[in-house]
């Protein structure tokens, strides 16, 4: 495993620019002790470190005034800011009444958008880094990631027993737990529901509406519970892409999990044969390999789409960046073949190239600008330039 130097990086960019430097991510994916590391390689900043999981902790911020402004040129790192997001306008007229340089590196299990208090109150003041799980450009077992996923405790698991059992409780105190901590009234065996239900619409067109029924709720309740999903980087909702074709194009959203690992013990995959054996383990290499390469080259939400037609063309990942069009294709076969997908998808999105993405290891040339690659091959190349 190659340790995330990457990161510590980009917080030191984000303090050059900015006085508060936000770390997210899921639950036990190492914001903590990433923060830790940069703490280490800084011994001469002396640091205040608050675990807002912490009772003590957590009182010493009844007055958080009080207690931070006594600690003027110093670094003090605020673990699980979502519990506590009315510190954020504090933590706003600490940084702009500080004589001295003071810096903020705080630690979240929710998006920007559900500590909606951040952007309103530190404009201008702080800076967002994303923590995902392990990829495969920092571990080279890929049939281990692609089954445990890669939040740290599941991947380095001695066993694949191990592994499930933690994510099983992993998916109960989220439930239990972390969701009600950030406000939502919602009972677990009703989020759980609605969770499973996108276990099975995995990589597929998201049909809120249809949901809704089978839970007996509204759209608008259904968007509310994927919206924390998503924000909890449970969930990805990749938009489609819409071409200025006379071709009827698909609308709708489709709806990913961000972890494999998280998807698979949602339906009891405990090992490699439940995995290889299930009727479904293409749209599960979908998720995988398409969560990957949106990582690899480091992609916004924004630039990353899904495009379709009514007459079934149809392109899995568009990355539209820096001036450049590069389509993806994930297929879980040992020799991809071209299609005339393919070819429609390449010439109607005017793409720069077509990569069609599998598990095996060789890599060959479909026709002019489109490629077999190998997933692990490219994920543990240096980041490309589009």
């Amino acid at each position: 495993m190659k340790e995330r130097r990457r990161f510590i990086e980009e917080i030191e960019a984000q303090f050059r620019i900015h006085s508060v430097c936000a770390l997210l991510g899921p639950r036990q994916v190492g914001k903590t002790t990433l923060a830790h590391m940069y703490m280490d390689l800084h011994p001469e900043q002396e640091v205040h470190f608050f675990d807002l999981e912490d009772p003590q902790d957590l009182g010493l911020m009844e007055n958080p005034m009080l207690t931070l402004s006594k600690l003027s040129n110093k670094l003090i790192i605020i673990d699980e800011i979502q519990l506590r997001p009315e510190l954020f306008p504090v933590l706003r007229v600490l940084v702009d009444k500080s004589e001295k340089k003071l810096r903020f590196l705080i630690l979240g299990s929710a998006s920007r958008d559900l500590i909606r208090q951040s952007s309103e109150t530190l404009a201008g003041r702080i800076g967002y880094i994303e923590l995902p799980p392990f990829s495969l450009s920092e571990v080279h077992n890929m049939d281990r990631l692609w089954l445990r996923g890669g939040l740290p405790k599941s991947y380095l698991a001695k066993t694949d027993l191990d592994s499930y059992k933690w994510r099983m409780a992993y998916i109960s105190t989220f439930l239990e737990r972390d969701i009600p901590s950030l406000g939502f009234q919602i009972p677990p065996n009703q989020i759980r529901r609605f969770w499973l239900m996108l276990a099975h619409s995995h990589g597929q067109i998201f049909n809120g509406s249809e949901i809704g029924r089978s839970l007996g709720v509204s759209d608008h309740t259904v968007r509310k519970y994927l919206d924390i999903l998503i924000g909890t980087f449970m969930m990805r909702l990749l938009s489609p892409w819409f071409e200025n074709l006379s071709k009827r194009q698909v609308k709708s959203p489709k709806v990913y999990f961000r972890d494999s690992g998280i998807l698979h013990a949602l339906l009891s995959i405990e090992n490699e044969t439940t995995l290889m054996s299930n009727p479904r383990m293409g749209s599960f290499w979908e998720g995988f390999a398409l969560e990957e390469i949106i990582r690899f080259y480091q992609v916004d939400i924004g630039e990353c789409f899904f495009w379709g037609t009514q007459s079934g063309a149809e392109l899995d990942l568009l990355i539209i960046k820096d001036g450049k069009r590069l389509g993806f294709e994930f297929k879980f076969s040992d020799t991809p073949k071209l299609t005339k997908s393919m070819q429609i998808a390449l010439n109607d999105l005017n793409l720069d190239h077509l990569y069609v993405i599998y598990p095996g290891t060789r890599q060959y040339s479909l026709s002019d600008n489109i490629s077999v690659t190998s997933l692990q091959k490219l994920c543990q190349k240096t980041i490309p330039s589009l």
